[in-house]
């Protein structure tokens, strides 16, 4: 059933679609709701929110496919205005992220903006011993192109990006022929890549799934799965701050409070602030009943 453009606005949901008769897989992303709650009342310029909400777009994209309970998150580090962006997300595709930006940022490429970087994949799934880390340096002057060049390295198969984002939306698509795709149509990745590069942005944020695919693909078969909701998860956590400035110490905390008269700690990737008194300070501290 088609989706009207308002429905997708109002919605923060990933669709994945696979073509029948080429062994190629895609998904579709759009996020409304999700997106504007992550960037409320963080007032990044122009060029980070849409660095940022490209990333949003894409670990969606990626998280969609874990498959047991677990992160998977992705950070990308630089020496330019632009020093952080972050990104994670787990298998109930609840996101969060942020960025560390200069004020004042003018619009350029992902290099530009970066400089010399890298970007790290961290996965931690339910039964690993520990995450999985890994580090690569930054290839391409756009979001896209350096996560096709990590993928096509890390997966050894041809993958496709496309990213926008702007206030409100956030919104990508993914191909990626499967092993064998040459064997079942030879000039069936070649074709789907030159359809899905006719894409514009303002499609991307604005056309709902069924809507794209007609668009992009009319000729070909495509199976269309079922959508998924995304949401924003970041609630406030105490018990991780309080547990934090127990790890710190007694005297440390008494050193800041007859400083400032109150400890106060930001948590940067949720964006909430902690306000600890004497008296909250001391019941950290405080003998345990018996």
């Amino acid at each position: 059933m088609p989706e009207s453009t308002h429905a997708i606005a109002s919605s923060s949901r990933v669709r994945s679609f696979f073509f029948e008769q080429l062994d190629i897989r895609g998904a579709w992303v759009q996020l409304g709701p999700a997106w504007r709650e992550m960037t409320a009342g963080r007032d990044y310029p122009e060029p980070a929110l849409e660095l940022l909400g490209q990333l949003a777009a894409v670990t969606t994209l990626l998280g969609a496919n874990l498959k047991q309970r677990g992160r998977l998150g992705f950070q990308l580090r630089g020496a330019g205005k632009i020093s952080q962006l972050v990104m994670d997300c787990d298998e109930q595709l609840r996101l969060r992220g942020m960025v560390h930006t200069a004020a004042r940022l003018p619009a350029g490429s992902l290099s530009t903006l970066l400089g010399d970087g890298a970007l790290t994949l961290t996965l931690d799934t339910e039964g690993m011993r520990q995450p999985y880390q890994s580090h690569v340096p930054l290839q391409g002057d756009t979001l896209a192109a350096v996560f096709e060049h990590y993928l096509e390295q890390s997966e050894q198969q041809p993958t496709r990006l496309w990213l926008a984002a702007n206030h409100e939306t956030a919104a990508g698509l993914f191909l990626q022929a499967l092993p064998g795709a040459a064997l079942r149509d030879a000039d069936g990745w070649n074709r789907v890549q030159i359809l899905a590069g006719t894409v514009q942005p303002e499609e991307l944020l604005g056309l709902g799934s069924i809507k794209l695919i007609e668009r992009l693909f009319p000729e070909e078969d495509v199976r269309v799965y079922d959508p998924r909701p995304v949401s924003y998860h970041c609630p406030y956590d105490l018990a991780k701050v309080e547990s934090m400035l127990q790890s710190v110490g007694q005297a440390e905390c008494e050193s800041i409070l007859a400083e400032q008269d109150e400890i106060r700690v930001h948590d940067d990737i949720c964006n909430h602030s902690y306000v600890l008194d004497a008296a909250a300070v001391a019941a950290l501290f405080a003998p345990a009943p018996d």
